[in-house]
């Protein structure tokens, strides 16, 4: 493959990931194993005449054999994301967020695609989760407590589905605030939605992929992003979630990671919302209003971030 490192590194990490049968815990125990060899890279270890005799236990005959094949549509893609100036980051870089490494182990994403301001990830973040058909109150409550995190300068971390998400994404930028979207489906596959092109900034906003550059929307690629949500968030807000779903997963995976989980409490919760109340008995804390300011009473969550940032730098 003649290419430039850049090309020929980001497509060697992608060609590992979609080889058949290779899913995030085993490319994580591979590009473990191959950090440890002196090879300089994945495309070394795996082009290398003299394979080292591990690889033949993590990876069968069939899989060097169809590593061997040339993947041209691949490596088309990885040249467009290129050409859109995005980058990648695997498990095994120092820029590699930790929060994802403490709550999802070995089945945190293997890779990472970006586009937009990657320094966001060093700073205090919240995610958001609720419903794509959340009540009106619903939203105004998401719209509140985006804007107070980002007048605190605190990053806003959702998964750009319309409702919740898109709200808190645009609430978050129209304050002047940033936000990170971690999207369900590959980088190529990524535009800016309508809704939010009049606040969209750059230089303020960061687009994370856990998949292929060609990979589409589907129910578990939007579970696994919710948990990359949760990984990544310092706190979680959970707005309106159903019985069953993927809001009320990311609170669950928001409570097993050690995550605090604020559910917003409010007269008017449409009754479909049941999981805010189930979680809320299982640990997540309420969000109520103020009676001085009428907004969400954040102070309690800020506190647990300034006191998490002064212990340690980022997740």
């Amino acid at each position: 493959m003649a290419s430039s490192p850049a090309t020929r590194d980001m497509y060697a990490a992608a060609k590992l990931m979609a080889l058949p049968g290779i899913g995030p815990a085993r490319a994580n125990r591979i590009m473990r194993f191959l950090a440890g060899t002196t090879a300089t890279s994945i495309w070394d270890a795996l082009e290398s005449p003299h394979l080292h005799p591990r690889i033949a236990e993590l990876l069968t005959p069939e899989h060097l054999e169809a590593w061997r094949l040339t993947d041209n549509k691949l490596q088309s893609q990885i040249g467009q994301l290129l050409d859109m100036h995005a980058g990648l980051i695997t498990i095994l870089d120092e820029a590699y967020p930790p929060g994802l490494l403490s709550g999802l182990g070995n089945s945190a994403p293997p890779l990472l695609f970006y586009l937009g301001n990657f320094s966001l990830l060093s700073k205090p973040g919240v995610g958001f989760c609720g419903s794509r058909d959340a009540s009106e109150k619903g939203i105004e409550v998401a719209r509140d407590c985006a804007q107070q995190l980002a007048e605190n300068d605190v990053v806003v971390i959702s998964g750009n589905a319309r409702g919740v998400d898109q709200t808190a994404h645009y609430a978050a930028l129209e304050a002047g605030g940033s936000t990170i979207l971690v999207i369900p489906e590959g980088l190529l596959g990524f535009r800016v939605k309508k809704a939010l092109e009049p606040v969209w900034d750059w230089n303020r906003v960061l687009v994370l992929s856990q998949f292929l550059p060609g990979a589409k929307w589907t129910v578990s690629n939007a579970m696994q992003r919710n948990k990359t949500i949760v990984g990544l968030s310092h706190v979680m807000i959970l707005i309106e979630a159903r019985e069953t779903g993927g809001s009320i997963d990311a609170g669950w995976s928001a409570l097993k990671m050690g995550r605090s989980l604020y559910a917003p409490v409010y007269e008017g919760m449409p009754e479909a919302a049941v999981g805010n109340r189930i979680l809320l008995e299982e640990g997540a804390k309420p969000l109520k209003k103020s009676r001085s300011t009428r907004r969400a009473n954040l102070s309690s969550l800020l506190g647990e971030l300034r006191a998490m940032m002064s212990q340690r730098p980022a997740l």
